[in-house]
């Protein structure tokens, strides 16, 4: 299902703190770091190091909303065929094998659909070069036009080449301090929990997962890393290791992304083999 805006919606604020572990992470969203940051401490696979259950809630019937921000998404744009292939991913995400290892944590993803995506979002505004976590928020808002979100869906924001995300000094592929390439979180609005995600086009090498694949298998990579976190730690309380990092964290980069067909993926942390398993 396809639904279209163009009017602008409410700002959101980010709040920033530091987590319960005092690792130092926004306590609202956590971040897909690049190749660079990830080889620093804290990020990478951790040997033996499993995660930890903090009581968190996690997500059992996970469904996303795509949300395509921009012009060149929509029908004729430039990055329309790129749409469709996330829409595709999505589509059948949850029976690719890809989120098999998640039930472990806390029955995680054990009720998804076959289909998770519930619907798409191409709102046709051009979004600021720098797209701020604020910003990303009010998108969200936007998308949901006045309606309830829902408790178990994940709204990815998906930005195109023309745009950057940033949080804070740190930003994505095309902003001036790569740290990050995407990033997943909550926020309150109305009394819900709403889940999100910013979802920046990957346009430099720290965030490119081969040059070989396509811009949407390269998204696929990071539509793969932050949905199963956010079913995992949808509140950034729930499934993490003792030095902050989520079940994707710990293998972003290392063993190498790899495709399944026509699509990108990453290795898992399992914490009943112990390590990244597909």
């Amino acid at each position: 299902m396809k639904r279209t805006f163009v009017t602008l919606g409410i700002a959101a604020a980010a709040v920033f703190a530091a987590r319960a572990d005092n690792t130092p992470e926004l306590n609202t969203r956590h971040h897909f770091p690049d190749k660079a940051h990830d080889a620093k401490p804290g990020g990478g696979a951790k040997p033996n190091s499993n995660l930890v259950n903090h009581g968190g809630p996690v997500i059992a019937a996970p469904r996303v909303v795509a949300i395509f921000w921009g012009p060149s998404w929509n029908t004729g744009g430039a990055d329309n065929a790129t749409a469709k292939h996330i829409e595709a991913f999505f589509g059948q995400f949850a029976t690719s094998s890809h989120l098999d290892m998640l039930p472990q944590y806390s029955n995680a993803a054990s009720q998804a659909p076959s289909n998770m995506l519930s619907h798409s979002v191409y709102d046709t505004s051009t979004p600021p070069t720098n797209v701020t976590d604020a910003a990303v928020q009010a998108e969200v808002l936007k998308a949901l036009n006045g309606a309830a979100p829902d408790s178990s869906t994940i709204y990815e924001v998906f930005l195109p080449p023309s745009s950057y995300s940033s949080d804070g000094t740190s930003t994505s592929c095309g902003g001036p301090h790569l740290a990050y390439c995407a990033y997943h979180g909550h926020f309150s609005n109305g009394g819900h929990d709403i889940k999100y995600s910013s979802m920046p086009y990957p346009s430099c090498g720290g965030c490119i997962s081969n040059s070989s694949w396509t811009a949407g298998q390269n998204i696929d990579h990071f539509s793969c890393h932050e949905t199963r976190e956010a079913i995992t730690d949808e509140d950034l309380n729930a499934w993490y290791d003792r030095r902050g990092n989520e079940a994707d964290d710990k293998c972003a980069w290392s063993p190498n992304p790899f495709l399944d067909g026509q699509y990108g993926y990453q290795y898992e942390w399992s914490n009943a083999a112990g390590g990244c398993v597909k």
